[in-house]
């Protein structure tokens, strides 16, 4: 039997994807093992959103081939989509497939040619067919589920690689969502994450045409006895009908993953990002009047073109007057045929640091902030298989994506309990079963 070790970088559509990809070589005879171990397979499943994992994809296509000189190598995915000819200079690939090829992995795999170009198949990923339904029954190691229900974009944000690696927005279809939300249930998942490329514009090329709204009262339509969370959401895309009907959902987690990137309005042009920030605080403000226990997450880019420290401090006074639960902090990285790669004005690197190091310190204020207001309250914690290795405690998430210790027995992994949020230690939430 061959052995294959599948390794994924970037979001949660790749991990959805990876899943599917790993049942189907587990379905063909090949035996799964850690990217740590020798293998006769390995596949690096790539993201190209930040030069940082472009670096990354490069360090794990090295290991690869010094852990097994004679392996099939295969580089699949965003990286490959955008810079194909500077990944087929590295030593010791084999297969190089894009986006929309690597779900037909199977189908690429010929036996190992040394010292030859790597076979290299990619298209043009704006004219990807309508996105495969990825069939998974589990995520190895994971407590939730992830559900990809859209691929591709078509903002064109002047920053960002995304639409030329992953072509034009598509939709999964509503009866194969809820075909795979079945799926998951009848494998016991308590949470399913639902996930795409841009996750907002899901039902936008079907027809009818039909929206987000729409897909979750379908979802909750059959009663499933499991809670549902949403991934990243564009601020315009959160419209008080979603709020009306994640307030009165129990099902549907208070959780809200709102990218910001930047707070002043000249910077938001330059990026073609359609908001202003004083419409992003009224949203966020708005949104946890509506729902006081709402977690909003935020997405910041430091050291776009022309960002100035007056810029920046618009960012940061935006970002600090509201009320945030945490930030996902990126450095600005020149990424190949956008816009921003080549705009005048390019901020130091050393300036970016800095600017990010305020922002880290910003985001621990507002994490435990938002952590010291529910102390006392209980909520409901899904209890994930993995422990701390500090205090031996279950880790676990509240519904509104509070990271905490249970303190619970075992046998309670995957299972959701109410639990009283009762202290910190130093900056972690420790919960106790009621």
């Amino acid at each position: 039997m061959s052995s294959v070790a599948l390794t994924t970088l970037g979001c949660k559509v790749n991990q959805c994807e990876s899943a599917f990809l790993e049942e189907k070589l587990s379905a063909a005879g090949f035996l799964l093992c850690s990217f740590a171990e020798k293998a006769d397979l390995y596949c690096i499943n790539t993201c190209a959103v930040t030069s940082r994992a472009a670096m990354q994809s490069r360090q794990l296509i090295r290991r690869a081939v010094r852990q097994n000189p004679k392996a099939r190598v295969v580089v699949m995915g965003c990286y490959p989509q955008i810079a194909a000819e500077e990944i087929a200079t590295i030593p010791g690939i084999t297969h190089i497939l894009g986006t929309t090829e690597k779900l037909s992995l199977l189908d690429y795999l010929g036996p190992p040619e040394k010292n030859v170009p790597p076979c290299i198949h990619i298209k043009d990923a704006r004219k990807a067919p309508e996105p495969t339904p990825l069939v998974v029954s589990s995520f190895a190691h994971r407590t939730r589920a992830f559900l990809k229900i859209q691929d591709g974009c078509d903002a064109f944000c002047s920053y960002c690689v995304v639409p030329y690696a992953r072509g034009r927005s598509r939709s999964i279809s509503l009866q194969s969502i809820l075909e795979q939300v079945q799926r998951f249930l009848d494998h016991n998942y308590q949470e399913i994450v639902l996930t795409g490329i841009h996750l907002g514009h899901w039902g936008l090329d079907l027809k009818p045409r039909q929206g987000l709204v729409d897909l979750l009262r379908a979802i909750f339509h059959q009663s499933p006895p499991a809670r549902f969370r949403l991934s990243s959401l564009e601020p315009g895309e959160i419209t008080p009908e979603l709020l009306e009907l994640m307030a009165t959902t129990p099902e549907l987690c208070p959780h809200l993953h709102i990218p910001l990137q930047s707070g002043d309005s000249s910077v938001l042009s330059r990026m073609n990002r359609h908001y202003h920030p004083n419409s992003y605080r009224e949203l966020v403000v708005g949104a946890t009047h509506r729902i006081p226990d709402l977690a909003v997450g935020v997405d910041v880019l430091v050291g776009f073109p022309g960002e100035t420290d007056e810029c920046f401090q618009n960012t940061y006074r935006l970002i600090e007057s509201l009320p945030v639960a945490y930030l996902h902090i990126f450095p600005f990285s020149p990424r190949p045929t956008t816009p921003a790669a080549t705009m005048k004005e390019q901020v130091a690197p050393a300036l970016i640091r800095q600017r990010c190091q305020f922002l880290r310190e910003l985001d621990q204020k507002k994490r435990l902030t938002f952590m010291q207001r529910f102390l006392g309250k209980i909520r409901p914690v899904l209890v994930e298989n993995r422990r701390d290795q500090a205090s031996g405690m279950h880790c676990g998430f509240s519904d509104n994506y509070l990271p905490v210790l249970v303190q619970a027995n075992s046998g309670s992994e995957n299972r959701v309990l109410m639990a009283r949020l009762d202290r910190l230690e130093e900056t972690k939430l420790v919960a106790i079963p009621i």
